[in-house]
């Protein structure tokens, strides 16, 4: 028998577990983080989220990059 898997899941659990082996496209940190995908568009507009590039027009994002952001924002002294 499975176990239930919890709706929303925490982000530091995922990316402990492993991050996909290519860029993140804003729809796969949206889901990652569970959030809304204008989040994601509003953290970039205003610069406080992890940092993302363009591909031509369209924005990635460094899986490497997004764990060091996550941690730094759950670091204890984070604030």
């Amino acid at each position: 028998m499975k176990a239930a898997r919890p709706e929303h899941s925490d982000p530091r659990d995922t990316l402990r577990s492993g991050l996909p082996d290519r860029y993140l496209t804003p729809e796969d940190l949206a889901a990652l983080l569970s959030v809304p995908l204008e989040t994601v568009y509003a953290w970039r507009r205003k610069r406080t989220g992890p940092p993302g590039f363009r591909v031509g027009k369209h924005v990635r994002y460094d899986p490497a990059r997004v764990r060091d952001w996550v941690t730094q924002q759950t670091a204890p002294d984070a604030a």
